[in-house]
Formats: structure tokens, sequence, C-alpha cells
């Protein structure tokens, strides 16, 4: 689902516009190319937002905004999220996007980033577009996660990519029943289970020898990781069933975590509800290339010898 970004974006003068930037300052390429970034918009009579945390380790003008973290509002007033880094802030820069309804826009500075637009050489062109407001928006389906035990919810949680059960002592296997729309399917002892949107088919669901979903085909994967049985292949299901993976009472505990940042112990005999998310997350757009063309360049897939379909 695409939209405009003229439609999205603030209708008052240029100079009450404002972009939120957030950037790995762990790394010297993100706090350089950051420091490029806010230049630029700057210059084209953008107001830049930042962290109050991590505006200690950027070079900002004095015209920069800094306000601390974990405030509700923390992006109120602000047209688009930048984020610069790896897939991990990149994931950080979700829980902001989600939480404020903001479009994130990332730009990667790590190894694959499949969730950001742009790459450390297109800054320039990420200030242009974002000035003329040249990008659409897109929302991407989650995750709304909950865990039972005894009969009590005791954990909410959403994902934007997956939410993994896992095992936590190397030495012992999970023991768990997989269940979909209130049916048994099947149980077994396995390293873990994902479940996952169709966004995060291309991490850790893919990792663990699931499919790649195109993002906007709507469904949710169950992928076992390590599984100790015959029938132990990656489930697709409709975009409204209900996933549930129970960890059997005789088995150790287990652990669930949320886009790899979030994590909760899950004792024996929890049950943890997968269902799509009712909140998505939107990212901007830039480029109108296919997920094909995507898919090929992230993964330096061989494509040489292709003639394409006769004309």
């Amino acid at each position: 689902m695409t939209e405009t970004a003229a439609t999205t974006a603030s209708t008052t003068t240029k100079a009450a516009r404002t972009v939120f930037l957030l950037a790995h300052t762990g790394r010297p390429a993100a706090i350089r190319s950051a420091e490029r970034v806010v230049q630029g918009l700057l210059r084209s009579g953008l107001g830049v937002r930042v962290l109050e945390a991590e505006a200690a380790d950027l070079p900002l003008p004095a015209a920069v905004e800094a306000v601390p973290d974990g405030t509700p509002d923390v992006l109120d007033g602000c047209e688009l999220l930048i984020v610069l880094g790896g897939d991990g802030t990149l994931l950080r820069g979700a829980e902001f996007s989600r939480a404020s309804g903001v479009p994130m826009l990332g730009v990667n500075l790590g190894r694959v980033g499949f969730l950001a637009e742009a790459e450390r050489d297109d800054l320039d062109k990420v200030v242009d577009r974002v000035v003329s407001r040249a990008y659409e928006v897109e929302e991407r389906m989650t995750l709304d996660v909950v865990v039972h035990s005894n009969g009590d919810i005791v954990h909410r949680d959403w994902a934007l990519n997956e939410a993994a059960v896992q095992k936590v002592s190397p030495e012992r296997i999970l023991e768990v029943v997989l269940e979909i729309d209130g049916r048994p399917v099947t149980a077994f002892g396995c390293d873990g289970i994902v479940c996952a949107t169709p966004t995060g088919s291309t991490a850790y669901a893919f990792s663990a020898g699931g499919p790649v979903v195109w993002p906007e085909v709507e469904a949710l994967l169950m992928v076992p990781i390590s599984a100790h049985a015959l029938f132990a292949k990656p489930l697709v299901t409709s975009p409204t069933s209900t996933l549930a993976v129970e960890v059997q009472p005789h088995t150790p505990h287990g652990v669930l975590w949320c886009d790899g940042r979030r994590t909760v112990e899950l004792p024996s005999g929890a049950r943890v509800v997968v269902r799509r998310g009712a909140v998505p997350v939107r990212l901007a757009r830039l480029h109108h290339a296919s997920f094909t063309d995507r898919l090929v360049a992230k993964f330096a897939l061989p494509v040489s010898g292709w003639r394409g379909a006769p004309h």
C-alpha cells in the first residue's frame, strides 16, 4: 500500500518542515554520514531533530534540535525519520516509526540492509528527494505477539521481521507444539521456531531455511530451526491466521526474541500467540525498482546468461 509523500508531508512553509535523524553513532561512517545529511537538510531550509544521547557524539550545528530519548512525542511534528546504520539500527528506527506513524527512510551503512532504501553513496540524492518530497510511503505488516503462562497473559510485544521462540541451553532441545487457527499441526524438538512477516522472510527466517516472500504478498510464516522431525517444513499461512507455539511442560524453558532486540523468558508450558499486527510500519521509498532486483543486488545473486523474454 503506497501513497505519495505530498499527502503525508506538512503543507506549511519549507522552514516549518522537520526531519528526525537517527544514527549508529558508534560507527565513524555513520557520524560522517549524519553530518553530511544534516548540513544538506539545513541548507535547504528544513529543520533537523536528533536524540540528546546521539547529539553528544555528532558534530552538529546549533540549529539542530536535540530531544531526550524515551519521550512518547519525540517525533511529533516530523514528516520523516531518516535512519543511518545497519540492520540493527534500522530495526531500532522501526520502533520509533511504528510508535509515531512517521515514515522511516533507511540508509544502509551495514552489510545487507533489506529495510534500507539507499546506500551510503546516495546521501546527496537522499537529501534532494526529501527536500523535494519525491518519495512514496509503503506500509509493511507487523506481528502482534502475546505470551500466556498458566492461563494468564504475561507479556505483549510486536515485531516487524519476526518473533522467534528459541531454546536457552545449547545442550537441550526445545520441545514445542505448533498450532494454526486453533488446530494442532505437529510437535517436535528443535532449536526454535521463527514466526515472520514477508518483510522478515529475508532475515532470520531466511537463515533458518524459510522461503523468500515478496513484500506485497500478505502472509504469515512459521519456520522451524534445526527441527528433529521428518515433517518440519516452513509453513506459509493466510495473513488472518493465528499462529501459536506451545512450549511443552516437560521441556526446559525457552526465550522469545522480537526482531532480535526485545526478549522475554518463556517458562515451561508457555504459549506464544502471533497474529498480524494492528499497526504497520511505514517505509519511505525512493525507487520503483522491483523487489526481484533488490533481492539480486542484496544477495549478489548470479544472473549472467539471462536473455529476457523474447520480443
